[in-house]
Parts: structure tokens; C-alpha cells; sequence
């Protein structure tokens, strides 16, 4: 077995169960919580508010943190820039140029010494990769930051509108719990309502958007496909291509990483591509960056 054939092995039968289930049962005690409290503290207003915010903020970060900030997969005007850029902000993974230098400096190191987030690199054996596992999807936060991210985002810092926008962090934040408790308090006339609305389309929001972003980091380097070439281990996996709005084709996004397409196939579900052509179709969006045909076969990997 040659270095590249060992890079990119097929993880253990245990690895991919214990990964399986680290996602999906939480995911399982949410739906658990909704469904015993339905008619107690749940109803479809909280319903509404969970999922609408979960689409407005994973769409933020998605299309406006990641393919926008990151990648420049297409250009947009300034108030376009300030709105995406609010409403990932207030998925609460970062401010827009912290993550945009975390994730360059992701796609420059993947899965190699100085990749941030990377679930490989821990050592050989099921307890090793699981342990991976666990750094990837949130354990990295409590790791030692690397410094002078900076050099990372010159061309964001240059821009007024990105750097302010980056800069009102905080209250992006303060605004996504203060909103969904507004409505309810509207809706329903209560302080417990306001509450619920709190909690649901607040605090329960961000837990399911983070969860399925960092899914992204741990899950799509461990578990999936990859039909294309690359230094290392990206892979498509169809749940979190769904879930993660498009961004679960991660191997297809490291192999073409500035297209503002990641599901290349008819059939793979791309929900933030889908914003960004209507944005196109609205006149929001311009020069919006799609690899062509022949460059997506000439990457295929050799079957």
C-alpha cells in the first residue's frame, strides 16, 4: 500500500458506527424533546422559529460566511455583505474574519500539521480516530489559537463592510435571541411565551446549527465519498449534504474550492447553490463561479 492509498483509507467499521451515532442521537433528543413536549412547552410557533431560524443562520454562514467571505465563489453588493454577514454571525461560530482565517487556514493545512480542525493526525487505532472525532467537531475550540490569523483575511479587512460587520459581533448575536422572543412574546402575549421563543428559536437554534456545521469538520473528513482527487481526506456524505444545506459535498468543495456549486451532480441536493442562482436571478449576486465540465472529469479520481 503506497502513502497516498493509506492517507486516504477507508476508516473502520467502528469508527464510521461510533461517528454515526455521536451525530444522529442528539439529533434523536431533540426531536425526542420537541415530540414529548408538543402542547407543554412546543407548539408550532416554536416550530416555525426553530426552523426558520436554523435556515436564515445556516444559510448565513453557508452562503455568506463560507462561499461568499471565504471562498469569493461570487460578488455582492455591501448591504447583501452586512445581511449574510449578520446572520451567520448570529449562528454564533465567530466573527466573520476569525472563521474566514480559521477555514483559509483549514484549506491551506487540510488535514495535515496545522490544520485547525482536522479529525486526523491523532495517532492509529479506533480510540485515536475517535479522539479525532471529538477534536474536529468542537474539541478545537479549546485548543491553543494560533496567532496572526490576520495574514489570512488582508482582503477582508480592507473592506469597510466586512470589517464593521465583523466587528458588531456581539450584537448580531444579542439580536438572534432577542428576535425569535419578540415574536413569540407578540404572538402569544406572554413572558413564558417570550421565554419558550427564547429557547427554542434562540438557544435550540444554535445548538442544531452547530452541530450540523461542525458535522462538517468531523463527519465529511471520516465518513463518505470521494470522486475526486485531493491531499486528503474530504468526503461527500449525503446526510450532512442535506442537512449542512450543500456544504456535506466536501470533497467535491476541496477539490474545486472556489465554485459557489458544491453538489456537481443532478441529484446531490445544494440548497445554498440554489440561493445563490436566485440571488443571480434577482441581480443580487454576480460573477457567480462554477467549474466547468471538463475540468470536473479531469479531477476525477481513477476508479
Amino acid at each position: 500500500m503506497t502513502a497516498a492509498d493509506e492517507l486516504h483509507e477507508r476508516p473502520s467499521l467502528g469508527v464510521r458506527i461510533a461517528s454515526f451515532l455521536a451525530i444522529t442521537v442528539p439529533f434523536a433528543g431533540l426531536i425526542a424533546a420537541i415530540v414529548l413536549l408538543w402542547g407543554v412547552g412546543f407548539s408550532w410557533l416554536y416550530l416555525w422559529l426553530l426552523l426558520g431560524g436554523y435556515l436564515l443562520t445556516g444559510l448565513g454562514i453557508t452562503v455568506g460566511y463560507h462561499r461568499l467571505f471565504t471562498h469569493k465563489s461570487f460578488r455582492t453588493s455591501a448591504p447583501v455583505k452586512v445581511t449574510l454577514g449578520a446572520l451567520g454571525s448570529m449562528a454564533v461560530e465567530g466573527p466573520i474574519i476569525e472563521w474566514v482565517a480559521t477555514h483559509r487556514r483549514h484549506h491551506q493545512h487540510s488535514d495535515r500539521d496545522g490544520d485547525p480542525h482536522s479529525p486526523h493526525e491523532h495517532g492509529e487505532g479506533v480510540l485515536a480516530v475517535l479522539k479525532g472525532f471529538v477534536h474536529a467537531h468542537f474539541g478545537w475550540f479549546f485548543s491553543r489559537r494560533v496567532q496572526n490569523l490576520d495574514r489570512y483575511v488582508p482582503d477582508l479587512v480592507a473592506d469597510p463592510a466586512t470589517r464593521v460587520t465583523s466587528k458588531l459581533f456581539p450584537l448580531w448575536v444579542l439580536l438572534g435571541l432577542l428576535i425569535p422572543a419578540g415574536i413569540a412574546l407578540a404572538v402569544t402575549g406572554t413572558w413564558m411565551g417570550a421565554l419558550l421563543g427564547l429557547i427554542w428559536g434562540g438557544l435550540a437554534r444554535i445548538f442544531l446549527v452547530h452541530h450540523v456545521t461542525w458535522s462538517v469538520n468531523s463527519v465529511c473528513h471520516l465518513w463518505g465519498a470521494r470522486p475526486f482527487s485531493s491531499h486528503d481526506h474530504s468526503r461527500n456524505n449525503l446526510l450532512f449534504g442535506i442537512l449542512a444545506f450543500g456544504e456535506g459535498w466536501h470533497n467535491n468543495h476541496h477539490a474545486f474550492p472556489t465554485s459557489a456549486r458544491h453538489g456537481l451532480r443532478w441529484w446531490q441536493i445544494d440548497t445554498s447553490y440554489m440561493v445563490i442562482r436566485l440571488m443571480g436571478v434577482l441581480g443580487l449576486a454576480k460573477d457567480i463561479k462554477v467549474p466547468s465540465a471538463e475540468r470536473i472529469e479531469a479531477k476525477r479520481a481513477p476508479r
